[in-house]
């Protein structure tokens, strides 16, 4: 999988260039403030096909909206035609978990002015959105209550959005896959003949966008069809809250329309609530500054005494939801809208030169690279390196300044100070002089 985030950079410096010019004007606070880039990643098939565009994140306190394209595109594999991904079109109101903190993205499509925070995402997605290539288009959101065409109460009836295949018209003559009623009542179909609850049950919603709704014009899927476009939208429930089981109706969603579309893949597991479980609760990994790898799933809530930098720290997230928050002391480490852990920053020049240590673990000599996480059942020792001083945080040892040279087990090192809850990783950081050259993480093992 290639992650490909084109458009969007030159996009944004198009829009730096014309701030800039405001800079001299007016002092910087008083700068608009503009929302995160948005992430594209492209799947493609050795086949040419169709090309389907999924959008999720708009509103940022839908999760099943883009926890669903995270898992699309981490575990599937493309054989025909091509799958682009928009996982987080609205970044900073995920972090917030707020629909939209600069007001609904999704009533921008049809007029947005260009001091608006969110006009560069806007105008970045409707390139994306009317790209020649593009075929069909799905918006992914969470909706309130369980869509009925008959009332039955508050949370059953047709004024609800959540279990719905949401389209703006039955059809969009001339275009290729422009039936979008035949299409989306496919998927209904097949989406209710597998369902976790009897009362989960799909719907389709057609909105009449153009004659009955004039809010919903200012919509991504009604920007899309008067481009032309094949757009619908794909609402679970928000009343449902268990956020794996709706991620679960989304991919199964997704499927069917790759299906009805000629869009072939292989997916890397089986399709049910446990696996999506386990997925969904997979928060990957996160390198900083190509010296500290941490493991995500299973971190402590606080990282205390994190080397850092003081400032232009950066952070590579595998999970495609994977965002580092500047707040007073650290970094607040978010995967989607929820925060895993904070990293109390110790503050450290980094002019070092040093890459690699040699460990023994249980006996047998390894050269470790800074980030890495090697496994030892016993025992380990750090060898000396000239000119380095060695930290094993947790472990002490009155009169040594360097905690290299000593040959330390595992039961010596203080579990409060493990990098995860489950008190088995442990941390071993290297310096020179008053420079953090960088950390190896110990994973201690069960002894066989």
């Amino acid at each position: 999988m290639k992650n490909i985030k084109t458009l969007i950079h030159i996009f944004l410096g198009v829009c730096l260039l014309s701030n800039l010019a405001v800079a001299k004007k007016t002092d910087a606070k008083e700068l608009p403030t503009k929302n995160t880039p948005f992430s594209v990643y492209e799947l493609k098939g050795k086949q040419d096909g169709p090309t389907l565009l999924v959008i999720g994140g708009i509103h940022g306190d839908e999760p099943g909206g883009y926890f669903a394209p995270a898992l699309l595109m981490d575990f599937y594999q493309i054989q025909k035609g091509k799958v682009i991904v928009v996982p987080n079109l609205n970044p900073d109101s995920i972090m917030a978990f707020r629909r939209g903190i600069y007001k609904d993205m999704n009533r921008k499509f049809a007029v947005i002015k260009r001091n608006d925070p969110d006009f560069n995402n806007v105008e970045s997605i409707k390139k994306l959105i009317t790209d020649k290539e593009t075929d069909f288009i799905i918006n992914l959101h969470d909706g309130h209550g369980f869509y009925r065409e008959k009332w039955e109460n508050s949370i059953f009836n047709p004024r609800a959005w959540g279990q719905t295949y949401v389209i703006d018209q039955k059809t969009l003559d001339d275009v290729p896959f422009g039936d979008l009623d035949s299409i989306v009542r496919q998927i209904e179909s097949k989406l209710n003949q597998s369902l976790h609850y009897d009362f989960h049950t799909f719907g389709v919603r057609n909105t009449e966008t153009r004659i009955k709704d004039e809010e919903q014009q200012n919509s991504l899927t009604y920007f899309a069809i008067t481009h032309l476009k094949p757009a619908i939208a794909i609402e679970t429930s928000k009343n449902i809250t268990e956020l794996p089981l709706k991620t679960l109706y989304q991919l199964s969603s997704i499927e069917a329309l790759m299906e009805i579309l000629g869009i072939t893949f292989e997916r890397k597991f089986d399709l049910n609530l446990e696996n999506v479980t386990q997925k969904v609760n997979d928060f990957g990994s996160l390198k900083i500054n190509n010296n500290i790898h941490l493991d995500l799933s299973g971190i402590r809530n606080v990282i205390n005494f994190t080397p850092l930098l003081a400032q232009n720290n950066h952070f590579d997230f595998t999970h495609p939801l994977g965002r580092a928050k500047k707040v007073k002391g650290g970094y607040e480490v978010y995967i989607g809208h929820q925060k895993i852990s904070f990293l109390k920053q110790d503050i450290f020049s980094m002019q070092c030169n040093l890459k690699t240590l040699e460990i023994e673990l249980d006996g047998k000599v390894t050269q470790a690279n800074f980030g890495e996480t090697l496994d030892f059942s016993k025992d380990f020792l750090v060898r000396k390196l000239e000119g380095a001083r060695i930290n094993v945080i947790g472990y002490s040892k009155k009169g040594v300044v360097s905690e290299d040279n000593l040959l330390i087990h595992k039961n010596e090192v203080d579990t409060r100070y493990s990098l995860d809850k489950a008190k088995s990783i442990f941390r071993v950081e290297a310096y020179q002089g008053k420079n953090f050259c960088g950390m190896i993480n110990l994973r201690a093992k069960e002894s066989k």
